[in-house]
């Protein structure tokens, strides 16, 4: 289908942004990448009167080293997150999952910010940055505010970002000489996620010393599975404390079922996939 006409800007900063917003009202709608919201245009699930492209904004592309946290711009691509060195290096669970995004073409337009402000609970970014324990700056008519990852997902679609705010930049808490894995099922390759498991380790002396665990389309938004965290903290780093951790992944969660799965299902699914997440993370 075609969408529905919508006029069409560009600022080049934040603040025109925000002018352009303020400016429609409810009528305006945020271009990050497009890879979420063109499909939905297309289908003419929603017909925005004015479109605000952030795309010529520089200062929400790139990745910084912001003292004791990666700083990311909200702009900055999958593709971009997967390869820079700092992110690597400090926060390799989130390049770890971007690596499972979809195909080239999309990582290399879809965002970060555009990821995580749609908040699709089947997303693979959101999972990442809640047990990274990320914080969203959003940026509105009042100025900027800082909103942790676990209060930034409110439900299905749904964020802490105001009509007339942006999401900014993506700051997470460097996690230097952690390992990381995201290990997800889907149907198809570059499909959305059934489930997910994003799994953060800091190994000692073959022990666990801290674990940050998160699960991907297990409920209307990204949860952790503290359940796993706690028989996973002080243990050895063996198959034996992995299997046992696993077992509690289905814990706190509701997860809906639909064409894909039931409940049930996407329960076991947890407790194999965060198996696997975390052997693979402790390199076991």
């Amino acid at each position: 289908m075609i969408p529905s006409a919508f006029d069409y800007t560009a600022p080049d900063t934040v603040d025109d942004a925000l002018r352009a917003l303020a400016d429609a009202g409810d009528d305006a709608k945020l271009i990050a990448g497009g890879q979420s919201l063109m499909p939905v245009l297309r289908l003419r699930m929603n017909d925005p009167a004015v479109v605000v492209d952030l795309g010529r904004i520089a200062e929400l592309r790139g990745v910084r080293d912001d003292g004791d946290a990666v700083a990311i711009g909200a702009m900055t691509t999958h593709h971009d997150v997967l390869h820079d060195p700092l992110v690597r290096d400090h926060a390799r669970l989130l390049a770890e999952a971007a690596s499972t995004v979809a195909d080239a073409q999309i990582r290399h337009r879809g965002t970060l910010g555009g990821a995580l402000a749609h908040a699709d609970p089947a997303g693979d970014l959101l999972a990442p940055a809640l047990a990274l324990d990320a914080t969203m700056t959003i940026a509105g008519p009042q100025g900027r505010r800082q909103v942790p990852a676990a209060e930034f997902f409110k439900d299905l679609f749904t964020t802490a970002v105001g009509p007339d705010e942006i999401l900014v930049e993506i700051r997470v808490p460097k996690h230097t000489g952690w390992t990381g894995h995201y290990e997800k099922f889907n149907r198809t390759a570059q499909a959305w996620a059934i489930v997910a498991v994003a799994a953060a380790l800091k190994v000692s002396d073959g022990r666990i010393a801290e674990a940050r665990v998160a699960l991907t389309n297990m409920a209307s938004v990204p949860v952790r599975a503290r359940g796993v965290e706690e028989a996973l903290v002080g243990r050895p780093a063996d198959a034996a404390t992995i299997r046992d951790a696993a077992a509690r992944a289905g814990e706190g969660t509701s997860p809906t079922p639909d064409g894909n799965a039931d409940g049930e299902y996407r329960t076991h699914l947890a407790q194999i996939l965060t198996a696997r997440a975390v052997a693979a993370a402790a390199g076991t």
